[in-house]
């Protein structure tokens, strides 16, 4: 390509004068950046490697690979760009990036290379990516209540048991129990986040809404058809369990999760589990707060409403300081278990899009 201005979108750049518009309006850039913008641009629809930035933008000054991910970052938040469903930059895994938006100078369309039509957000996504990054977050869901399960399995376990119930058992049933309602309402919002992938724009707001939409469509069936069960087979309704509110919260969360693992298009497991851990967790003490119930305040609640129940979680109270499963134990249990569903999922999302190339 020709080493004048380049327009492409609604940006013009200009080397040259060291300018880049969008709108007739400056956008901020440093010198560096500004740099690898234009080699980019020159080389539309051409890989870059990174050992051409570091040659050509850096000019051997050594830098880290974090330097040239924080430069991308950067370009690609002031072009407007997502690093999920790319218009302008796209990441070649481990090789490097591709200007793939259709460019133009002065005189029309650039002749010496074709450039390549700029896909719309959705164009890379299938039905096919979108089920497996949902069996993915099922999986990673999955995790969560095993982990829950064991956790309220032996608080439950650790009680002074009645005659013939037994420590195992008592152990085995939650952690069925909670391994169930955790792949159950994994499934709902890790497809509610997956489908997201289709949308064309503000792919972080609607992976909150799937997530969140997916999440209160299982919670509210479970709820109605564990109270139905219960009023049949006992003939009596344990009460205001986890429903569809709950639900709503938890996979709005996750799916804010996976909307900051993906700002950098970088998909960090360790970084951005632990970012969803927080935003979970912090969503998880909410809920109580709120006065709704997560699965260890529902698990209370049902023995309590029924007397002749063996399991009691006033272990977990008694570390806390409450003489049972009081306010405080249900905040700190809710919390835990918000900040293991949303990190589970989102790491498991991300292990899910890297096996079938999601880090475009």
């Amino acid at each position: 390509m020709t080493s004048g201005s380049f327009r492409f979108d609604r940006f013009l750049l200009d080397p040259a004068d060291r300018r880049l518009k969008r709108d007739g309006a400056p956008v901020e850039l440093n010198a560096r950046y500004l740099d690898a913008l234009a080699l980019l641009v020159r080389e539309q629809g051409k890989l870059v490697s990174k050992d051409r930035f570091l040659d050509e933008v850096w000019r051997g000054v050594p830098v880290t690979d974090e330097a040239l991910t924080q430069c991308i970052k950067t370009l690609r938040r002031q072009l407007g760009d997502d690093a999920a469903r790319p218009r302008f930059i796209e990441t070649v895994p481990k090789h490097g990036y591709r200007f793939i938006a259709a460019v133009e100078d002065g005189a029309g369309r650039i002749p010496d290379t074709p450039p390549l039509a700029a896909p719309s957000p959705a164009s890379h996504y299938s039905w096919r990516e979108c089920l497996i990054l949902t069996g993915a977050g099922t999986l990673g869901a999955g995790i969560a209540g095993l982990l829950g399960g064991i956790f309220y399995g032996v608080a439950g376990a650790s009680q002074p048991l009645q005659a013939g119930t037994g420590a195992v058992s008592i152990l085995l049933v939650l952690l069925a129990l909670t391994l169930v309602a955790a792949l159950t309402g994994g499934a709902g919002v890790s497809f509610g986040i997956a489908a997201a992938g289709f949308a064309r724009n503000d792919r972080g707001l609607w992976s909150a809404f799937g997530g969140a939409l997916g999440g209160a469509l299982i919670g509210g069936f479970v709820k109605l058809l564990g109270l139905d069960a219960f009023d049949l087979l006992l003939g009596k309704s344990p009460g205001d369990i986890t429903g569809a509110a709950e639900g709503a919260m938890l996979g709005g969360a996750a799916g804010i999760g996976c909307w900051l693992a993906s700002r950098d298009g970088a998909f960090r497991l360790r970084r951005s589990m632990i970012a969803a851990g927080l935003v979970g967790g912090a969503t998880g003490i909410l809920v109580p707060l709120l006065g709704g119930r997560l699965m260890g305040g529902s698990l209370d609640l049902l023995a309590r409403q029924f007397t002749d129940s063996r399991l009691r979680l006033d272990q977990i109270g008694a570390i806390l300081g409450e003489s049972g499963f009081g306010p405080l134990s249900q905040i700190v249990t809710a919390g835990l278990e918000g900040a293991l569903f949303s990190a589970c999922i989102v790491g498991a999302i991300i292990l899910g899009r890297r096996a079938v190339g999601g880090t475009r």
